[in-house]
């Protein structure tokens, strides 16, 4: 009784033109309270957190472009390299099972760039060393880790320094950048040896050390733990010296007293049934993301080149093309329509990219038209690549950090990524199997299952566009109750 009190107390009202936040039974008029104008320190915060995202990216497209070189130079024979490249997932599962509960307890900006910048550049130290294969997989294992806890944080502390009105955009730019760096990776590897490579991944990882000392801890989990100095200070330098925070200040510290009186951050308080449907939309957001076949693209499309009879070196570069124009149409959108519909739109054109791929090489098998495939391959890649990178690589994180109450979002925020990581693992295992079974068939499972994604969006996915993270978690735990 006293939790459905609690939670009714933070209940969200809608009025026509104005939103409000009812804490304490107390309405807060929300025009003015955030700041809507970006900040040098906020575009910096943006900046350092993109630089993680980046160095992870690099981290799954490093292996493809390095195979020949480091097999050639160290002698590996192709299981050697198969553990190299397949630890990272590893090493991610690892770091995704920590992520939240070590958020919640070092604080967002501490883990982002001390713990996790630490593993990256042990990790590509250790590549760039390596003489044999042992140090060379403690270097991915590390990435990976790295890796693991970048797929967490960076959109959690995102989220929670970003006014509501540009949290979509930053937050997409940056995650995007975790596909762009992938074909990055490509096109600078297929020109360097594979040490150079390494050397090139850490440069955003010094970035990212580089910029620790310039930006602020999350005002919203200063607020949890009681550092109330600190919360308005980190508050204020994010929104400006000039602006008037003491309104947003009062409803993030409010809804945070409110919330942490329900229960604690312990993983069996997130399977209660009011926890229900957002875990529900989480676990699901994380399974279309990685079923849709990314790393079926990503890690193998050396081998789809081959098999589709295109030049590796001009495949990388046509594909990569819609990169950048994709992320920032995709900033743009997010706003404007919506988390939910460009979700649908980006899942959608995920579908018709492996609808396409999958057409040719059905074409390819019946001999008909065969020469039109590396056509068809070639534009079925850059349509998945530009809808991934439109939408669904970075919307699904985006939605998990603004769902979870931050009672239990560490707890979310580690089972949402373990199985985001575990999905990863499974498509990139089976890859090569499906292949064998049919390659044709193998990326029309992944458009059903990008269509299956767009059905779930339509039917589960909340929207939660130019609304207060208190609100969206207030609104979604009450509707539960």
């Amino acid at each position: 009784m006293e939790d459905e009190e609690l939670t009714e107390s933070l209940l969200v009202a809608q009025q026509p033109g104005n939103i409000r936040i009812i804490s304490n039974g107390v309405g807060s008029n929300d025009t003015g309270a955030i700041a809507s104008g970006v900040t040098g320190v906020l575009l910096l915060s943006a900046f350092v957190t993109a630089c993680s995202a980046f160095t992870g990216g690099f981290v799954v497209g490093y292996s493809a472009p390095a195979e020949s070189g480091i097999v050639a130079d160290l002698g590996l024979s192709t299981a050697e390299y198969s553990v190299f490249g397949s630890i990272m997932t590893i090493g991610g599962m690892i770091g995704a099972v920590i992520s939240g509960k070590l958020a919640d307890i070092i604080g967002r900006k501490y883990q982002t760039m001390w713990i996790l910048d630490i593993f990256y550049i042990m990790g590509w130290l250790a590549i760039y060393f390596a003489k044999g294969a042992w140090l060379l997989d403690l270097g991915r294992l590390s990435l990976g880790f790295g890796f693991g806890l970048t797929c967490y944080v960076a959109p959690t502390y995102l989220s929670e320094i970003t006014p509501k009105n540009l949290r979509g955009g930053f937050t997409s730019v940056t995650m995007a950048m975790i596909p762009f760096s992938v074909t990055v990776a490509y096109l600078i590897g297929s020109v360097v040896n594979w040490r150079a490579l390494a050397l090139i991944g850490a440069i955003p990882s010094l970035l990212l050390l580089f910029g620790l000392f310039f930006i602020p801890e999350s005002p919203r989990w200063l607020a949890k733990i009681g550092q109330e100095k600190e919360f308005e200070a980190a508050l204020q330098r994010l929104r400006g010296k000039n602006v008037n925070t003491s309104e947003e200040a009062a409803d993030i510290k409010d809804y945070t007293e409110n919330i942490q009186q329900i229960s604690e951050d312990k993983i069996l308080h997130l399977f209660q049934q009011k926890y229900a449907y957002q875990l529900i939309v989480g676990i699901g957001l994380m399974v279309l993301q990685q079923f849709g076949g990314l790393n079926g693209f990503a890690f193998y499309m050396d081998e789809i080149f081959e098999l589709a009879g295109v030049p590796s070196i001009i495949g990388f570069i046509v594909v990569s093309i819609p990169e950048i124009p994709a992320i920032a149409l995709g900033s743009i959108l997010i706003e404007k329509f919506g988390r939910r519909t460009l979700l649908m739109i980006s899942a959608t054109g995920e579908c018709l990219g492996c609808v396409l791929t999958g057409l040719s090489f059905l074409l390819q098998s019946l001999n008909w038209w065969t020469e039109a495939t590396p056509t068809l391959v070639l534009s079925g890649i850059l349509v998945f690549k530009a809808s991934y990178s439109l939408g669904v690589g970075a919307i699904p994180w985006i939605i998990i950090s603004e769902i979870f109450p931050i009672n239990v979002k560490g707890s979310a925020g580690s089972i949402c990524n373990l199985v985001n990581w575990f999905c990863s693992w499974l498509v990139s295992y089976t890859f090569n199997f499906l292949v064998e079974w049919s390659s044709a068939g193998t990326f029309f499972l992944y458009a059903s299952m990008s269509g299956l994604g767009v059905l779930f969006t339509a039917k589960l996915v909340p929207e939660t566009r130019w609304r207060a993270l208190e609100e969206i978690q207030a609104s979604l735990t009450h509707n539960l109750q």
